[in-house]
């Protein structure tokens, strides 16, 4: 294991019993930021995890290879293994056709969800693994019921795989996430993903006399001013949807 002692040492002890007594998780990440603390957490917890990353929905293509790289890159920093799995964006676009106007939350995200959670569940079934989880519900800007709920609509699809559903957030996992993604410098995502919620972050930002988002431009940094990061105007996102 590659990543420092002392860091995992430093960690809050949490009670990370897998479901069943299972010690392998397969781990649905829809980013670097968002997955790191369950990650890390899960590292100190003596699980055995293998990151899953499948998200057809990030668009445009530059902003997909950016975020899964710094999976990628976090991954072989700690020894992780990491699935590369398809960017069927097409089929991501056909599934969201006549849902384009939805708002953040609704049916298309839960269509994103769905479709992500029933590949991974696949895949967990098809390598052994019995349960799988994930990042997805770490972000604050998220609804952490409804993807439990797609979580758990996918497993049932498949025989023997269950979702984990655990609370990540909890015990302070939230602020840990922002640490985190300052600590290890990496790519400050501005949007949930999908070309629709950029659109509609980019209409909210011009609305409010904010700059659109420029990809692959924001990263975030070991050393920020706590009472700026934190203000309203400048907290960071991570899978932001839209409004702050």
């Amino acid at each position: 294991m590659k990543l420092e002692q002392n860091i995992l040492q430093q960690r809050p002890e949490i009670d990370l019993t897998v479901p069943y007594g299972e010690s392998r998780v397969l781990l649905h990440s829809c980013c670097a930021p968002c997955s790191g603390e369950l990650i890390e957490a899960m590292i100190k917890a003596g699980i055995d995890l293998t990151i899953f990353f499948y998200n057809p929905n990030i668009h445009p293509k530059k902003e997909y290879e950016i975020r899964k790289n710094e999976n990628i890159r976090y991954a072989k920093k700690l020894g992780i293994p990491i699935v590369d799995a398809d960017y069927d964006v097409q089929n991501w676009f056909n599934k969201a056709s006549g849902m384009e106007n939805e708002p953040e939350k609704g049916i298309r995200c839960t269509m994103c969800f769905d479709m992500r959670f029933v590949r991974t569940a696949q895949y967990a079934k098809e390598h052994g693994f019995k349960i799988f989880t994930s990042s997805l519900g770490l972000s604050r800007w998220k609804d952490m019921e409804q993807i439990n709920r797609s979580g758990e609509f996918a497993a049932s699809f498949v025989d023997g795989v269950t979702y984990w559903t655990y609370n990540w957030r909890k015990q302070g996992g939230g602020a840990r996430m922002y640490d985190i993604a300052k600590r290890e410098e990496f790519y400050k995502q501005e949007y949930c993903g999908c070309i629709y919620s950029l659109r509609d972050t980019n209409n909210w930002r011009e609305k409010n006399g904010r700059e659109k988002i420029a990809i692959g431009e924001e990263f975030y940094q070991q050393k920020i001013n706590d009472n700026h990061s934190n203000s309203p105007e400048h907290k960071p996102n991570v899978c932001f949807g839209g409004e702050e």
